[in-house]
């Protein structure tokens, strides 16, 4: 199969999307797929042995590492030249849009990934009048596609409620072998927490959207130290406003491994996840999780067996949660192992697997309306 991928973002930035990009990618290799992968430059020239096309984009100003790709007339040029089976748009907005109606044009069939709440994204930056044209941008983004993958329940949910149609489910996997309670490390808590006390973590971008300042409550609980992993453009505010917290900045590959593994809680704050692909890592490094009750999460966290979920505004909601862990090692324990057992079978190769059957579905829909 020949499959055209239309990225919002792409290495070198590393987000959700770039995540799921990633592993489709792998496994279209493995699997014997070629691809190609326009996105918004700079960035490789190649991945995963497919070529990658640079197209012009721009920095949003005050979030100068988010590139937002540009539409182009050479986009149609592009497909038309790579002649694709299908278009895969991940979470598509401005260049996906461009995508999308360049494979209707082509007479292509497209499949959209939602993987951005950005209407809720655009609330946390202050725009908080602008949900009525965001959602009509995005209703007619998704009416290009022939099928509009979401992550989770609550997402499948609002977009219905927001007229948006040809839904299925597609969730993520996660490589339970990178991320695994084998890789935790004695020397390294050692180097963060003392004697009998519980190292509490976040692992994500550091950004105004993910709420990380909610951390701050945490820091005076009783033994608790914290631990704030990644970066972004709020590192230095965090920095100020938790003294007290380890920040190793952005970790990849064993070092980021190790210290999932290593943590004894993991939080996380941002309250519009579509999915939260930060909580499954968590769960398969055996770790318990405390989430919001709302979105992505509800779909991941058992309340009561995985770890425990909060009130999205209730900040004694999120010390209550983190404080009852805190101080039962043995109930950690057995959260962590349901969490792991949980997660085990959601392979990238069964997820990627499930796409191409999804691709395969809207090709199949494409030639009986053709017949």
């Amino acid at each position: 199969m020949r499959i055209a991928v239309v990225t919002e973002s792409f290495l070198p930035a590393i987000n959700g999307v770039t995540n799921s990009v990633c592993r489709i990618l792998e496994h279209f290799q493995a699997c014997g797929h070629q691809a190609l992968v326009i996105t918004p430059g700079p960035g490789p020239a190649e991945y995963a042995g497919h070529q990658v096309v640079a197209v012009p984009g721009i920095a949003l100003p005050g979030y100068r590492s988010f590139v937002l790709g540009l539409p182009t007339a050479r986009l149609e040029q592009i497909l038309r030249d790579f002649r694709p089976d299908v278009v895969h748009l991940a979470s598509p907005v401005s260049l996906g849009a461009a995508g999308g109606a360049a494979a209707r044009k082509l007479n292509v069939p497209s499949v959209a990934v939602f993987q951005t709440d950005v209407a809720g994204f655009a609330r946390r930056y202050g725009f908080r009048g602008a949900d009525r044209a965001i959602w009509a941008w995005l209703r007619h983004v998704h009416r290009q596609a022939d099928r509009t993958l979401v992550p989770s329940t609550a997402t499948l949910d609002q977009l219905h409620r927001r007229g948006i149609e040809h839904l299925a489910m597609w969730r993520r996997g996660v490589d339970t072998h990178r991320f695994d309670p084998a890789h935790r490390s004695a020397e390294l808590r050692r180097t963060l927490v003392g004697p009998g006390e519980t190292l509490v973590g976040y692992v994500g971008r550091l950004a105004g959207d993910k709420r990380v300042r909610l951390l701050k409550h945490l820091a005076d609980l009783p033994g608790v130290r914290l631990v704030v992993v990644g970066d972004g453009p709020a590192a230095g505010r965090l920095r100020a406003e938790l003294p007290t917290a380890e920040f190793p900045g952005f970790l990849t590959g064993r070092e980021l491994s190790t210290m999932y593994a290593s943590l004894d809680v993991f939080v996380h704050t941002g309250a519009d996840e579509t999915f939260c692909q930060a909580i499954q890592e968590a769960m398969a490094s055996g770790v318990p999780v405390v989430a919001p009750a709302a979105g992505g999460p509800l779909d991941l966290v058992q309340p009561g067996r995985t770890g425990l979920f909060y009130d999205p505004d209730s900040v004694p909601g999120l010390r209550t949660a983190v404080g009852h862990l805190a101080g039962q090692p043995e109930l950690r324990a057995a959260y962590g192992r349901r969490a792991r057992a949980a997660v085990i079978g959601r392979t990238w190769q069964r997820v990627g697997d499930e796409l191409l059957r999804h691709y395969a579905e809207v090709q199949d829909v494409m030639v009986e309306k053709a017949g």
